[in-house]
């Protein structure tokens, strides 16, 4: 019997957990301010986030027992924290989950075209991740984790693969271009892009409850999606220009990802296969950490039994919701990830600050710093919020309207 390293493992189920379809849309929207802001966003963006994690652990451990999410809120915060946490929770999961299926149909069906020479119908490609997949969910946390470190070993060849043949064609000049005045609105793909703090319970379980290991393998897991993110961009930036025929900004306007001009621009078979699977494997780990994450809230939360009908159920209560949701909205890749910005400051910014702020133990949240520290996450928190509405009633079209000529 092979012990498997839950050490190991655990850094990659919150590394799987972070890069994610968010990955694809970070240059394209990053792609107005360019690469020396994006790079100032991106590292403030993960302190907080992984200060949040830390809020989220130790709340964890203040509450008795297995919590789930609900759970913590419910015991520190009371019924308003309760309902909150519900709704909100819900609705990032079920957009990710949507988001995650809508970008990954076209990567199956063209993959299957590519194997068989057989174009699926356009309604049935939405059913792959969700079947294929799907079932790792319903076997738990350990399914996930075996299947993982497969999906995460794809993501990482394909990765180097794209990284081993970009530089070559990197332009510098890229790279120079600057422009702080639309600084807003890479913030909410960003904060998305760096959320993994929902697998945390989970994980607690599955570490035995070890506080030190979970401190590392927080900063640690989600410290890789940083690095990798910072590359990307480098590469991204640096080979595909923001403006012109196949360019970021046409890629924004038509809601594609960032591997798609890149494709266009480089002839190269390789990168195009390349950037097939690491889109693919992206997409497919995050699925598999959302979805694990929301059956198991759902378990929780409507006191499902473990039993396989019970696992099932909560399956279809998993899966049901964003296909519909997949079915019924076109440009839903996009929709599903900008709203999901406000979503995750509510849920992984502002109730974590606000659990750790009612915590007595560790003592540092009732020190000075430790309350100014809460009370700038809570303030980002609602600044989070605020810019994702005022970017979804189109208020910062005005700063991005130059490049849209």
């Amino acid at each position: 019997h092979m012990k498997i390293n839950h050490f190991i493992g655990g850094i990659l189920l919150v590394a799987g957990t972070t890069i994610g379809a968010g990955m694809l849309a970070l240059p394209v929207m990053s792609a107005f301010v360019g690469f020396f802001p994006s790079l100032v966003i991106f590292l403030l963006c993960w302190l907080v986030m992984l200060s949040t994690a830390f809020f989220f652990l130790d709340a964890n451990f203040a509450v008795e027992g297995e919590p789930n999410l609900i759970s913590m809120v419910h015991k520190t915060l009371g019924g308003w924290g309760k309902v909150l946490s519900w709704v909100v929770y819900l609705l990032l999961l079920y957009s990710l989950t949507a988001a995650y299926i809508a970008a990954s149909a076209p990567l199956f069906s063209s993959a299957i075209e590519y194997v068989t020479g057989y174009a699926l119908p356009d309604w049935l490609s939405p059913f792959a991740l969700p079947l294929i997949f799907g079932s790792f969910v319903y076997l738990g946390t350990l399914g996930v984790d075996v299947i993982n470190r497969l999906l995460m070993l794809g993501l990482g060849v394909s990765y180097f693969l794209l990284v081993g043949f970009l530089p070559e064609h990197i332009d510098n000049t890229l790279l120079t271009h600057t422009d702080w005045s639309p600084i807003l609105v890479v913030f909410p793909v960003v904060i998305t892009s760096f959320g993994y703090h929902i697998i945390i319970p989970s994980l607690t379980t599955y570490m035995h409850h070890d506080r030190k290991k979970l401190r590392w393998i927080l900063m640690i897991g989600s410290l890789l999606p940083l690095i990798i993110y910072i590359l990307w961009q480098v590469l991204i930036l640096g080979v595909v220009p923001i403006e012109g025929k196949e360019s970021l900004v046409e890629a924004w306007r038509a809601g594609a990802s960032a591997t798609q001009p890149l494709t266009q621009i480089l002839k190269s078979k390789w990168i195009k296969i390349g950037a097939h699977f690491f889109s693919f494997f992206a997409i497919v780990t995050s699925f598999l950490g959302v979805t694990l994450s929301l059956s198991d809230f759902l378990t929780d939360g409507f006191k499902i039994k473990k039993s396989w009908e019970g696992r099932l159920f909560a399956c279809v209560l998993t899966f049901v919701p964003p296909l519909v949701f997949v079915f019924t909205y076109q440009r839903g890749f996009f929709v599903a990830l900008e709203y999901a910005g406000a979503f995750v400051a509510i849920l992984l910014i502002f109730l974590p600050a606000m659990m750790a702020w009612k915590l007595k133990e560790p003592r540092f949240y009732s020190t000075f710093w430790g309350r100014l520290l809460l009370i700038f996450v809570i303030l980002f928190a609602f600044f989070i919020v605020v810019v994702d509405i005022l970017q979804q009633w189109g208020s910062f079209q005005p700063l991005i309207s130059k490049y849209l000529q």
